[in-house]
């Protein structure tokens, strides 16, 4: 008998599964985003955030704000969830666990983004980028608040030193925007997106420490938040016909797919790893590859500022991402 139940386990006993892996085809992209190093997940992040930044511009203007967060977080939940369902994961849930989708969803991809669009339509895109430099901060705090994650002096200091060196590379951009009503609304809308999304982000990872499933998590999660950001187009009577513009549609599929769904599950997978303070050091990063989209396409111009600033901001990341 002590012979036989070890090859009988082993007969009977499935390939390891995690969240991301797939029963039905070994070599998935699901496989593939748990495979890759921190590092890797990091620059997917910083390069496909650092561009949506740009890309959000050919929304503005042809569709309420509201309305475009809802159809680009309407198609990245669909995609994934008909992934999900390819792959036979369950999606049957009880309706407690709806809710802490629904919460996740609605303040990391519903209201947090309204503001991000509303913001840009009042600030250049590099100073909403600024206002996100303060996410590491502020999500190290509210982990430590809400789950009594320690924070190191060192965590500390280069959260300052990053939100000190984006300042000073568009510290120009600040000089010029002084005294200005928009200026104080976009703003307004600039904090409110990095407080909002910092409730969905810790709250995403209180799911994960639950045992909920990342994928169907995500999935459902942006489907609540395309749900949150259609409700408040409705209530202010805004209407759903998309314009016939190539660019708009083309910036959509490219939010949705490449800067929601693919970047947002290297995201929470390596905030699953290294916890949610560090991993939101992207928001110090993506504004310096902003900065480089602006110098490219809308003609920005960098000063000594911006060279100090950028190296203020890469040591800030050094200091937060560093292991003991």
């Amino acid at each position: 008998m002590r012979l036989q139940q070890p090859i009988r386990l082993r007969a009977v006993q499935p390939v390891p599964l995690d969240f991301l892996q797939c029963r039905c085809a070994p070599r998935n992209a699901f496989n593939t985003m748990h495979r890759l190093k921190n590092w890797q997940l990091f620059a997917i992040c910083v390069l496909t955030w650092g561009t949506t930044w740009f890309a959000i511009t050919f929304q503005i203007g042809h569709t309420a704000p509201e309305v475009g967060v809802a159809m680009r977080f309407a198609l990245a939940g669909t995609v994934i969830l008909v992934l999900c369902a390819l792959r036979q994961d369950s999606l049957r849930f009880t309706p407690a666990q709806h809710a802490v989708f629904a919460l996740q969803g609605s303040f990391m991809y519903g209201v947090s983004y309204v503001c991000v669009y509303h913001a840009e339509q009042h600030l250049v895109s590099g100073l909403v980028a600024v206002g996100y430099s303060a996410s590491p901060l502020v999500a190290g705090l509210g982990a430590r608040a809400l789950f009594g994650v320690n924070l190191r002096p060192r965590f500390i200091l280069g959260g300052l030193l990053g939100i000190t060196g984006v300042a000073l590379i568009f510290w120009p951009e600040f000089q010029k925007a002084t005294g200005d009503r928009n200026t104080l609304l976009g703003a307004s809308f600039t904090v409110g997106s990095v407080l909002l999304s910092t409730v969905g982000s810790l709250t995403a990872s209180r799911n994960r420490s639950r045992g909920l499933p990342f994928w169907p998590a995500l999935g459902f999660g942006m489907l609540y938040g395309a749900v949150a950001s259609a409700l408040l187009a409705l209530m202010q009577g805004q209407g759903f016909t998309p314009p016939a513009i190539a660019s708009w549609w083309l910036s959509l599929f490219y939010l949705a797919l490449a800067g929601s769904v693919l970047t947002f599950a290297c995201f929470l997978t390596l905030q699953e790893r290294i916890g949610p303070g560090p991993t939101g050091t992207i928001g110090v990063m993506t504004p310096l590859l902003a900065l480089v989209v602006s110098m490219a396409f809308e003609g920005f111009h960098p000063d000594v500022l911006t060279f100090a600033g950028a190296a203020l901001a890469l040591g800030g990341n050094v200091l937060m991402l560093r292991r003991t």
